[in-house]
């Protein structure tokens, strides 16, 4: 199938890309800039994609690691991957005007664990530890969570009463991983209680589908997205699993290594969530200077859902367009 004889083709997966979550996001902050002018501050990367962020650090976006490095007193975007209760409470005491940019698929996990917590129930989420959503969903009810990120973590945790314990996740991460880590969980714990609904949110969940029905044709697959965004790391395991022959998490076409086409003729290509179109395009270009001209869709889903602006940005935009 490899043989240099053979024809050169990309397998281009449909779902890909954007999510209404992350479009969500970068429109807020975009409106933000439009309706206060800059600077708008956001507390950590708005969505994880490096041309994104560079590109809105351009228009008058300054990225803080910390609600305490906001002036007194200024507008704060947060992140799509959410906050805990302790950042929000911090921006009231800076009386920091905020617009909460969380994606609603992360609101309802951080809904779960409050639910939860308040049933009295110890709560196992299976996250990256370090990941900012992570970080906002556990401190919801840091006294209750738990994180499980590796199978070692399966034998530390400790529960108050076996028949009380609930498992919740972080809506980035790999489907059959998780799944995984739910099955070890639950031989320790067999009355282990599911999510009342899936917490790994659509778009991560179509991405992998789509990736999943082309890998196993592909020679090679290249996923465009950046190496601090979850679901596009998952991408690349997933079409490892599915049975890419190789595959590469890349930010710009620039970066792929001409040697990884070596006897090559199918090109599998993806996205990440936080990746706009744009940068696909443009390896779509580079990858048909080289021979692979001849694209073909893969399309696994069609996605429709679109989530409307945090009610902060409705209001305003409501003001400016009302009577004046």
């Amino acid at each position: 199938m490899s043989s240099s004889g053979a024809a050169k083709r990309v397998l281009l997966a449909k779902p890909r890309g954007y999510c209404a979550g992350v479009d969500r996001a970068v429109v807020a902050v975009e409106k933000a800039l439009e309706l206060y002018g800059p600077p708008v501050y956001v507390r950590k990367e708005i969505v994880h994609n490096r041309h994104v962020v560079d590109t809105l650090r351009e228009r008058g976006v300054i990225f803080v690691d910390e609600t305490s490095e906001v002036p007194e007193g200024a507008l704060v975007v947060f992140s799509a991957h959410g906050v805990s209760p302790a950042v929000h409470e911090e921006a009231a005491e800076r009386n920091l005007r905020t617009i909460d940019a969380t994606c609603p698929l992360v609101t309802k996990v951080h809904k779960e664990v409050n639910r939860f917590a308040k049933d009295d129930y110890d709560i196992l989420l299976i996250g990256h530890e370090g990941h900012e959503e992570v970080e906002g969903t556990a401190g919801e009810a840091p006294d209750k969570v738990q994180l499980v990120d590796q199978a070692e973590d399966v034998e530390k945790v400790a529960v108050r009463d076996p028949s009380k314990v609930i498992w919740l996740s972080q809506t980035t991460l790999s489907v059959d991983e998780t799944m995984e880590r739910v099955d070890q969980l639950r031989e320790r714990f067999p009355q282990l209680s599911d999510p009342p609904s899936d917490d790994i949110c659509y778009a991560t969940t179509n991405r992998q589908v789509a990736v999943k029905a082309m890998a196993a044709e592909c020679d090679l697959v290249l996923v465009v997205g950046s190496t601090n965004s979850s679901n596009s790391k998952r991408l690349v395991e997933v079409a490892l699993k599915a049975g890419a022959r190789a595959s590469y998490l890349i930010d710009f076409a620039t970066e792929v290594d001409e040697s990884w086409l070596d006897g090559v003729s199918t090109v599998g290509v993806t996205s990440g969530a936080s990746v706009p179109d744009v940068l696909v395009m443009d390896l779509l270009t580079w990858l048909a200077e080289r021979g692979y001209g001849q694209v073909d869709e893969v399309t696994t889903a069609n996605e429709k859902i679109a989530f409307a602006l945090p009610q902060e940005l409705r209001k305003a935009a409501k003001a400016e367009s009302g009577p004046s």
